[in-house]
């Protein structure tokens, strides 16, 4: 264990259809092993100390998966808000979505609203779930809310800072992941986070989503621990840039 934790965590989960073919098993089978491992890291990522953990769950592309694929994907996530919405209340966690929701099938979409609504007063770890999530889609609409502001001249575009360009971000309330873990192997980002993980820590592992235990996400951390974190500044401009969020917080 280490008492260097980040304070935000964010995963790429991969790795579900090819753990289900390796064991010659319908693709859908690793997405519900797959399922079952979310609880235990959010569990393990709680008892760590981490204060944000981002989880990318369902891209804005996986629309274009097979439409039995998605459908199976669809009835897993209700069924998942159904079983574990309420531990993630009684654990006082707060339960978070980036993406556009508009995608989402309206009875999912009033069962997260409803999640959203009766968290948000927690004061526990905070747990978002990227659906119908896109990087590069969120960025688009944060030009185009920008673009209009400056339109009806509510804003002067020589005052447009970095900062202006992150508050129309989905993660608008979220600070920027300290590490960001992908499962699988795979030495892409895939269209996540782009803006927001500019200074993160990288941690990727040939490790499959339906087997990264409790044990592999402390792995993760442990490895996090043992690096130092410059952000493109000295170590003086570093240590400065630190206390000065260690203040904000």
């Amino acid at each position: 264990m280490t008492n260097k934790i980040p304070r935000h965590v964010a995963v790429i989960m991969d790795g579900n259809g090819r753990w289900a073919k390796k064991r010659g098993l319908p693709r859908i089978h690793g997405h519900q092993v797959g399922t079952e491992r979310v609880i235990e890291i959010i569990r393990t990522a709680s008892k760590a100390g981490i204060r944000y953990l981002t989880l990318y769950s369902f891209s804005k592309e996986n629309w274009q998966r097979p439409k039995a694929e998605v459908s199976f994907l669809m009835n897993l996530l209700s069924d998942y808000l159904d079983k574990k919405l309420q531990e993630i209340k009684d654990n006082n966690m707060v339960f978070n979505t980036i993406g556009d929701l508009n995608d989402i099938p309206e009875m999912i979409r009033r069962k997260i609203i409803k999640g959203q609504e009766d968290t948000r007063h927690n004061t526990g770890m905070v747990i978002t779930f990227a659906l119908s999530y896109s990087s590069r889609d969120e960025l688009t609409k944060a030009c185009r809310e920008i673009a209009k502001l400056a339109a009806q001249k509510q804003l002067d575009p020589e005052t447009i800072t970095e900062q202006t360009i992150a508050d129309h971000l989905y993660t608008h309330n979220l600070p920027d992941p300290d590490l960001l873990i992908r499962t699988s192997g795979e030495m892409r980002i895939s269209n996540f986070m782009l803006w927001q993980i500019s200074y993160s820590e990288l941690y990727v592992t040939e490790t499959l989503w339906p087997d990264f235990t409790a044990q592999a996400f402390q792995e993760a951390l442990d490895a996090y621990a043992q690096r130092e974190r410059r952000f493109g500044l000295t170590e003086a401009a570093e240590a400065a840039a630190a206390k000065g969020a260690e203040k904000s917080l």
